[in-house]
């Protein structure tokens, strides 16, 4: 489905797909003001900071299922699905609310760290269950540029010099391509105050490329004036990191 779309400056660059009945507290789950923290190791605002800068912000340094995490083969148990579809969790359909991009990555497979990470994230208020959150991942090495950034390559450059929120008009999110038959998937956090806890995370295993003129540009567009984006990761702490090989349907 096409949505309207905005692209920020402020930050790590989001891609904000605006769908007009999701409720506000959603939208608000991540926090708004990023000149509030950095990625800058040792500094006052830095990663190991950000869970004494509000106290809102403790589960940043208090919580135990925190991510992102090393995807390390070992430690994956394998499960089988029957087939793709849409974001489900126990019978549960997620929407996607926004999608935004982290370099280098900020989750690694096998201590490997690659050259970005997108993350579609989804949402849902559950008149029962509550708020809930997941979260797709998929990591790009140095490579052929990738035909969504592509896309949107022009605007991207616009706010290059900008401090100000576009509108970009129709964005189709189905031109990320996330197809792929195995899939991580574990229980975590978001990677940016204030580290809700209880996030889906769902981690492609199949690594995409994009251009290094594509990562460039995409730092250069976030005005954070960092190297990086990425949070540095966090310990397992004995959770389960799940492989899912999606079957072959019969021909």
């Amino acid at each position: 489905m096409k949505k309207q779309a905005h692209i920020s400056a402020f930050g790590f660059l989001s891609l904000l797909l605006i769908i007009c009945s999701r409720p506000a507290a959603i939208a608000q789950e991540e926090v708004d003001d990023q000149s509030e923290f950095d990625y800058v190791k040792g500094s006052s605002k830095g990663p190991d900071k950000w869970g004494v800068i509000h106290e809102e912000w403790a589960t940043c340094k208090y919580g135990d299922e925190q991510s992102p995490i090393d995807l390390m083969n070992k430690r994956v148990e394998l499960q089988w699905a029957g087939s793709a579809g849409s974001l489900q969790s126990n019978g549960i359909n997620y929407d996607l609310q926004q999608c935004h991009w982290h370099s280098p990555s900020e989750h690694t497979i096998n201590g490997k760290r690659f050259a970005l990470e997108l993350h579609m994230v989804h949402q849902i208020i559950d008149p029962i269950l509550g708020n809930r959150t997941a979260v797709i991942g998929i990591l790009y090495k140095i490579g052929r540029p990738e035909a969504f950034l592509s896309e949107l390559e022009k605007d991207i450059k616009s706010i290059t010099d900008s401090q100000k929120e576009i509108n970009v008009g129709i964005v189709d999110p189905r031109h990320i391509k996330v197809a792929g038959k195995k899939y991580y998937r574990y229980i975590g956090s978001l990677t940016t105050p204030p580290c809700t806890e209880g996030v889906l995370w769902t981690i492609s295993k199949r690594v995409r490329t994009v251009s290094i003129e594509q990562v460039k540009l995409l730092r250069t567009a976030v005005h954070d004036s960092a190297e990086n984006n990425a949070r540095p990761l966090q310990p397992l702490n004995d959770r389960d990191i799940l492989f899912y090989k999606l079957k072959e349907r019969p021909g």
